[in-house]
């Protein structure tokens, strides 16, 4: 057995800290110390590939969920011996039989990966694009928004907690007749009961046609661990001239990567932090895999815009945001829009003060002298010109919003209206 090495204590805690561990976590440092200690090697041990052991759906049950067309033969993974690994995401679960991935709706079933997330939408609804936010693409559309239940992360500030950390049969009843949701049934919505319905990828792109969305947003919990049902949608929409829309934190390998770039139109990267060790204490997540998917976007054409949720004591230390800016303008340029989003306390950090407005208004600061064109101020109605387009070329305001209505919009053709130079995006 592995011995974690003594290490001595702090005697004085600063409000930061205090802070960072909630009042709970403060008792225990003054109780001794030995409790912060436990408190926050417990976040450190979290491994990113913990899984469900025994934890798939059998019996009945199982056969329920594959009888009403939930459950299909997941991609990318690999065989070894009797065991499997989800080649998926970073995790990389390696699942005996039986067991559950730490996304929870990926499961080794008789010698096979399955999702349990395919054509079962625990969320859909019609947003405004800049809601997502996609503020540099197709403004004042609306955008038809679907999710399924779980995630590859455990961040501890998930606004989405109640379907992103649930598994599918947490949202989901298979029991009973088929509900299957096209547009001939909108109306008759109110009397179904949302936990059966199911809606196949023919059945979105339908939807979005009837609704008048030109694009369909796959967001609110994390769309790589239902990559399945997200590819065979966005193939059909692209057909049907519908963009896609990836809402996503970006942790995923390069195959299906390369794969998802052909059919995504745009994408929006939640980039949690710039440093290894607060995405691990905070997001169970790694940095380096996002960041090569922002690489990777770039490289293959998908427009993409960024954002970065500002959360008191962990991720708001004006030199790590330095060091984030520095490295999107090194390696992706200044165009591609970067949003900073005020924190509200939720999920396991409900102990946490939202973001001050001041701290909002250095990290703007910060992206601007680092080069960045387009720095936007997200959740924060303080600030009134936070989320107003600045021509980088004559300087005025181009786009006006207040929330996510868009006020006024001087782009004609791509193009800043007084003085010409091309605004990066995609505008029509």
């Amino acid at each position: 057995m592995v011995q974690e090495p003594q290490r001595e204590l702090p005697t004085r805690y600063s409000r930061r800290a205090a802070l960072k561990f909630g009042l709970g976590g403060l008792a225990c440092t003054l109780c001794g110390g030995a409790g912060v200690y436990y408190i926050a090697e417990k976040f450190r041990s979290v491994g990113s590939a913990d899984v469900f052991k025994k934890d798939a759906p059998a019996g009945p049950f199982w056969e329920e969920w594959q009888a009403q067309g939930w459950a299909c033969e997941a991609r990318h993974y690999l065989k070894l011996g009797r065991n499997i690994q989800c080649k998926l995401c970073p995790n990389e679960c390696l699942l005996e039989p039986e067991d559950r991935g730490h996304c929870r709706n990926r499961v080794h079933k008789d010698g096979k990966l399955y999702t349990l997330a395919y054509a079962n939408p625990c969320a859909f609804h019609v947003d405004p694009i800049e809601k997502k936010p996609l503020l540099h693409f197709l403004p004042e559309t609306p955008v038809f928004s679907i999710a399924t239940s779980g995630c590859c992360l455990r961040c501890l500030n998930c606004q989405n907690w109640d379907i992103s950390q649930r598994k599918p049969e947490e949202t989901k009843d298979p029991r009973g007749l088929p509900v299957r949701l096209t547009p001939s049934q909108l109306n008759s919505l109110g009397d179904v009961d949302p936990s059966h319905v199911t809606m196949l990828p023919e059945d979105v792109v339908d939807l979005a046609t009837c609704l008048d969305c030109p694009s369909i947003a796959y967001t609110y919990s994390e769309p790589i661990v239902w990559f399945e049902y997200m590819m065979d949608t966005a193939r059909l929409a692209r057909a049907k001239d519908i963009k896609n829309c990836w809402i996503t934190c970006g942790s995923i390998q390069n195959e299906p990567l390369l794969e998802l770039c052909k059919v995504i139109d745009a994408a929006n990267v939640n980039l949690k932090s710039f440093d290894e060790d607060i995405y691990r204490d905070l997001n169970t997540g790694k940095l380096e895999p996002v960041l090569a998917t922002l690489e990777t976007l770039k490289r293959e054409g998908v427009w993409f815009e960024v954002t970065n949720l500002v959360v008191p004591t962990y991720t708001d230390k004006p030199e790590m945001i330095r060091r984030m800016c520095d490295w999107l303008f090194d390696n992706l340029g200044p165009d591609y829009p970067l949003h900073f989003s005020r924190f509200h306390p939720a999920h396991k950090l409900t102990h946490l003060p939202p973001t001050p407005v001041d701290t909002l208004d250095e990290a703007r600061d910060i992206a601007r002298s680092a080069g960045l064109h387009f720095v936007y101020v997200g959740n924060c109605q303080e600030i009134p010109d936070g989320e107003t387009t600045i021509c980088p070329g004559c300087r005025k305001p181009i786009i006006r919003r207040n929330y996510f209505s868009v006020l006024s919009n001087d782009i004609v053709a791509g193009k800043c209206k007084w003085c010409g130079t091309k605004i990066a995006g995609i505008w029509g």
